[in-house]
């Protein structure tokens, strides 16, 4: 509670006189006691973050790359929105995520910027804009940070490209890593099997992500490797642990959108659980309308100016 003072005036005539020259303005003083309301959001930050993992509060992150979806997932209260490399599968329809480009993230990121009061905006460092040297992704990533509005950069691999995120961590940029399944190596990989299966991959993967914890990276994504690798990457590192595909023993999941609303129903790997099946009603309201403007029933007369 805090209080606020309240001048409240009234006319005062003078008995001798009605003349307005006589007339004086007085006030007299209420002090009130009024509650202090807080209306702003807490926007989610990478201390929010740190701090959930402390805690032992999970962490939600859902993908996406559009004003629309953004707002409403963000007043749904999301703890983080993640503007995925995946456009390029999900928007443009490409087979892998290797074509999007930077700019085209940074167009992407704007809007989900612009929705998000809340959540804590992260967009992928796309393939190509960090790989070349340490110089070329230090440029790239303040190009995104500056043009985007985003709050972080998200990156994937490990020992190999440490100085790199080094240098950008260095720059003022909060790094997000990413390890295990990392879909720009896809080509590498021969495919988007699961990851850090025997032991040595493990181990490294272990090392990996223990490496990125000392460069200052507040958070690290593990994609499509066994639960219980996932579970000793969670308890050995200080960074919030994100999976997906991972179990449920890290310190927070993440989905890609259009696949956890059930909008891509082409798609549905073993860790992917539907919370929605949109295509249906998409699908129907569509064919709905067809008809209604194929019978003239659309717009009726409450509809027409």
């Amino acid at each position: 509670m805090k209080k606020s003072t309240k001048l409240v005036f009234y006319l005062h005539i003078s008995k001798k006189s009605s003349n307005f020259a006589h007339q004086k303005l007085k006030y007299i003083t209420k002090t009130t006691n009024i509650m202090s309301v807080h209306t702003q959001t807490a926007k989610v930050t990478t201390t929010t973050i740190r701090k959930m993992k402390a805690d032992g509060e999970k962490i939600s992150m859902l993908t996406s790359y559009d004003y629309t979806l953004a707002r409403l997932v963000d007043e749904a209260g999301i703890d983080m929105l993640l503007v995925g490399d995946s456009a390029s599968n999900v928007v443009c329809g490409n087979q892998y995520t290797l074509p999007i480009t930077t700019d085209e993230m940074i167009f992407l990121t704007k809007g989900v910027v612009r929705a998000a009061h809340r959540a804590m905006v992260v967009v992928d460092m796309p393939f190509g804009s960090y790989q070349i040297s340490e110089e070329e992704a230090v440029r790239n990533a303040v190009k995104i940070m500056k043009e985007s509005g985003a709050d972080a950069v998200k990156i994937e691999g490990g020992e190999e490209i440490l100085p790199i995120i080094r240098h950008i961590i260095q720059a003022g940029i909060p790094v997000c890593g990413h390890l295990g399944l990392t879909p720009q190596s896809v080509n590498q990989f021969g495919g988007y099997g699961l990851r850090a299966k025997e032991e040595k991959e493990a181990e490294k993967l272990l090392h990996d992500a223990q490496l990125l914890d000392d460069a200052g990276c507040f958070a690290i994504v593990l994609e499509k490797i066994p639960s219980a690798l996932a579970e000793r990457v969670t308890n050995a590192v200080s960074a919030a642990v994100i999976g997906i595909g991972a179990g449920n023993k890290t310190d927070g999941q993440v989905l890609v959108l259009h696949d956890m609303l059930g909008l891509n129903t082409g798609f549905k790997p073993k860790f992917l659980r539907y919370f929605a099946t949109l295509a249906n009603d998409v699908n129907n309201a569509v064919k709905d309308y067809i008809s209604a403007v194929k019978d003239s029933t659309f717009p009726n007369a409450e509809e027409q100016y």
